[in-house]
């Protein structure tokens, strides 16, 4: 008997959009509990944050008990509600664009639009900028799941960028250099495909470094130049490490890079080229709510994006949430600092203990994750079957270690942010037992 189903659909099945779905639906059916349950599983696979969430739970019970407005039942614009366009155009210009010490941005709250989470941004934008066939570049590591958000609905193909400099001599900053580029250009030309789409994400997914503000000019002037579209995820913008902590100084330079908000390029340019990418899961915690955001001065982007959208809809009840939480200033401010302090605390852990086991790591400014070569050595073992047999006899779940893109085996990414300090300790013994 045929299938059901759409050609595009039967072409889903047997394809799970994360190849660790499987497994860490096991490990939530049998959760580490210190004392109901010490041998339970461990997941450290997922980029949630919840080390802050009893401070944002008890500030979205608030807004919750004022009174609803009018607008929130009724239909809004497909590019994002008036009142939450404009509470996110402040947060983004007094939170994110003085980050590393900058002078605020001022920024145009009609050019921002927001869809159904981070994926929902990165497919659109895929959908709107590019063609079937076109190439997206992503500097690798890189989060593996970009495959599917540029290419499940816009048949956009994926190339991964491996730089050729030595990660080691910029710690805590990306080596992607221009030289970078051009190469991976003209390998991409001579294939026959065409660049469309560069994403560089800051802090990155792994490796949690950032870039310079001198590399993102110059990778900006690249694009504009080669008539690529630029977008700069900066999901992780809040969710610094406090590399100034005496337990990080050995791993950082006398003076490194200051983070530098992509939106003052996007702003001070104007070019139809340059876009940047932002949500609320991962800075606030709230990856359930699905809310993310887009900074674009492509005015054609934004009206296709408006008249293609609808069915990315965030609810408008989410959207006045959000628009009165982010106009607490002083709120977002200490919220933002606590989760920052709490952060670095769990990120102190990981890469102390792998330090006293002597494992690799890059160092990290910022994200939720730690990229560390915990496969180091085992030559007979590939790092899918290490991340299997981690799981089945240590009952602790990584990521798994596919599609990340780079090139030298044995890495694999930690996610510290997704558990308490317990849990995270635990997990970390049986990885390094």
């Amino acid at each position: 008997m045929g299938s059901s189903l759409s050609n595009r659909g039967a072409s889903l099945i047997g394809k799970p959009l994360r190849a660790d779905f499987e497994k860490f639906a096991i490990a939530e059916n049998d959760p580490f509990d210190a004392i109901e349950n010490p041998e339970g599983a461990i997941s450290l696979c997922i980029a949630e944050n919840v080390l802050s969430w009893k401070e944002m739970r008890t500030k979205l019970q608030e807004i919750a008990q004022q009174p609803i407005p009018q607008w929130v039942s009724k239909y809004t614009a497909v590019l994002g509600a008036p009142p939450f366009r404009e509470s996110l155009a402040r947060f983004a210009e007094r939170h994110l664009t003085t980050i590393g010490g900058r002078n605020a941005q001022n920024l145009s709250e009609e050019h921002f639009a927001i869809s159904s989470g981070a994926t929902g941004i990165v497919e659109l934008t895929a959908l709107l900028l590019c063609d079937e066939g076109d190439v997206a570049a992503f500097p690798a590591p890189c989060y593996p799941v970009y495959a599917q958000d540029v290419g499940n609905k816009a048949k956009v193909k994926r190339y991964d960028i491996l730089p050729e400099a030595d990660w080691k001599s910029t710690p805590g900053q990306h080596p992607l250099s221009i030289q970078d580029l051009d190469r991976s250009l003209a390998e991409i030309d001579a294939n026959g495909n065409r660049l469309k789409l560069l994403v560089l994400t800051q802090p990155d997914n792994p490796t949690g470094v950032i870039y310079s503000q001198q590399q993102l000019i110059e990778v900006a002037d690249w694009c504009i130049k080669h008539e690529v579209h630029l977008c700069i995820n900066e999901l992780y913008a809040l969710s610094q490490i406090d590399f100034t902590d005496p337990r990080l100084a050995a791993d950082f330079g006398e003076k490194p890079a200051r983070f530098y908000s992509f939106l003052h390029e996007v702003e001070r340019r104007k070019s139809s080229y340059l876009h940047w990418w932002y949500s609320f899961s991962k800075d606030f915690g709230l990856s359930g709510l699905r809310v993310g955001a887009m900074y674009t001065r492509n005015d054609n982007l934004l009206e296709a994006l408006g008249n293609y959208g609808a069915p990315s809809l965030v609810s408008n009840h989410t959207q006045w949430l959000l628009s009165e939480l982010l106009s607490n200033h002083e709120w977002v401010t200490a919220f933002a600092k606590t989760n920052q302090q709490r952060l670095t605390q769990s990120y102190v852990k990981v890469i102390e203990e792998l330090k006293g086991k002597n494992i690799q790591y890059f160092p990290a400014r910022g994200s939720l994750f730690v990229w560390a070569r915990l496969n180091e050595g085992h030559d007979t073992t590939t790092d899918e079957e290490y991340w299997s047999k981690l799981f089945d006899n240590q009952k602790v779940l990584l990521t798994a270690p596919g599609g990340f893109g780079h090139a030298v085996a044995g890495w694999l990414r930690i996610v510290y942010s997704c558990v308490d300090a317990t849990e995270l300790e635990e997990g970390l013994n049986r990885i390094t037992s």
